[in-house]
């Protein structure tokens, strides 16, 4: 199956072409220009590189979240856009699935993705990947810090080994997170913390497909403005 696959739920887009379990194409970006003015840019790309036509696309995929509100709804846009003219199925993939499923195969076992939500939280679940597919420990969380690693901490208290820690927010947590574990905390290198189209796309394979308008973002909370609403009406 011939999937095309996008991510712009953060501050970095990738954009891949697979068939089947082969990956024809991946190109993954992190320069600052905004997600709007470089996805299909990026769509093109992966197009001529694979030789593909756009109507010889049979899936497309999407990482629709958590992460950022406006990436969010620029991929997941996008994808139904492209699903809706091309009359094809989506896709939605976890970002911090994503993020987890490209540990697998690295020797690791309780990895805990982690995103910035801002407001003095975090996006974050936990994985076991020492497996072939990442298994879900924890559901995802919009929280505190502290409140997801009390979490991870009951979660590995039987465990020696380290706690793998990936995805924007264990660089922007690193020092409390080393400060609650210390040398069992692992932060992983850059080249793993920001989800890959690859991996989503690879993900994507064996999960049910959906028709263009219910692909919906994942928003573990509500936007800020949102936010500000209820705060200033007293809600």
């Amino acid at each position: 199956m011939r999937i095309l696959a996008m991510d712009t739920s953060g501050t970095s887009i990738s954009v891949a072409a697979i068939d089947g379990a082969r990956v024809v194409f991946e190109a993954f970006e992190r320069t600052g220009q905004t997600h709007s003015a470089r996805l299909l840019t990026l769509v093109e790309c992966a197009l001529t590189a694979a030789g593909w036509s756009v109507n010889s696309i049979e899936r497309v995929a999407a990482v629709i979240g958590p992460g950022s509100y406006t990436g969010v709804r620029i991929g997941v846009s996008t994808a139904r856009g492209l699903a809706q003219a091309l009359g094809i199925t989506c896709v939605g993939l976890d970002a911090l699935e994503v993020l987890a499923a490209q540990t697998v195969g690295l020797g690791y076992g309780l990895v805990c993705p982690l995103l910035d939500a801002r407001a003095g939280q975090v996006y974050g679940a936990a994985f076991d990947c020492g497996g072939d597919a990442p298994r879900r420990l924890m559901e995802d969380e919009a929280c505190p810090l502290n409140t997801l690693l009390d979490e991870v901490q009951t979660r590995a208290a039987v465990d020696n080994h380290h706690i793998v820690f990936t995805g924007e927010g264990a660089v922007a947590m690193r020092d409390r997170i080393i400060g609650r574990f210390g040398e069992r905390a692992l932060i992983l290198p850059e080249s793993l913390l920001y989800p890959r189209a690859s991996a989503a796309a690879l993900l994507a394979v064996n999960r049910p497909a959906v028709a263009y308008n219910e692909l919906i973002p994942l928003y573990l909370r509500a936007p800020q403005a949102e936010r500000e609403r209820v705060a200033r009406e007293g809600l």
